[in-house]
């Protein structure tokens, strides 16, 4: 089975990308959950959603503490040290983060397969959400797919036209230039 944890802001779409995810894994035949898990209901405040993939059904329903990776939808909840996004993060896991900076600048979190995707400047150039506050859940999904390669870019682009009622050609269109965009680095070796 296949835990991901997604970090985001309230407003950034952090709750649909979980579901898009799913959607995107069960239309590729895996069994799947996806589920939020709310603090402060408001705008900007940090919010996680999760996801759980598999070839077999999930019979566990309860929060996941030791995801196999991380997606965050803003990289402030990083730099700022609002959340610890790393906690229970499996060895060997792998954190995208959508940021415009090199995945080495997060070289600090741990020995992790790192990726960042510029999803804010790709969302605002599809016109997702405003300039100042770029939805961001459907670009970071093209990049999580070409960076992991856990749920393909068709199936992806699938969920998308299917559940996001709004936008939903600029919102696939977004997630294929991410997919180009993402940046990959493997962790350093042992020892450095």
């Amino acid at each position: 089975m296949i835990e991901i944890r997604i970090h985001g802001r309230g407003g950034q779409g952090t709750v649909i990308a979980s579901q898009i995810l799913a959607e995107a894994a069960f239309r590729e035949g895996k069994h799947v959950q996806a589920f939020p898990s709310f603090g402060s209901e408001r705008r900007g405040a940090p919010v996680a959603a999760f996801v759980r993939l598999d070839t077999e059904p999930i019979l566990v329903r309860t929060e996941i503490y030791e995801p196999d990776g991380l997606i965050v939808l803003d990289q402030s909840l990083i730099l700022q040290k609002l959340v610890d996004v790393t906690q229970g993060l499996k060895e060997g896991g792998w954190i995208l983060v959508n940021s415009s900076h090199p995945p080495e600048d997060f070289a600090h979190l741990g020995p992790y397969r790192l990726a960042t995707v510029d999803a804010s400047r790709i969302a605002a150039e599809h016109r997702l959400g405003s300039i100042t506050a770029p939805i961001v859940n459907t670009a970071i999904l093209g990049a999580f797919s070409a960076f992991t390669g856990l749920v393909g870019l068709e199936a992806i682009a699938e969920a998308i036209s299917a559940t996001v009622p709004v936008k939903s050609e600029a919102n696939v269109e977004a997630a294929r230039a991410a997919a180009v965009a993402v940046s990959v680095a493997e962790p350093a070796p042992a020892g450095r």
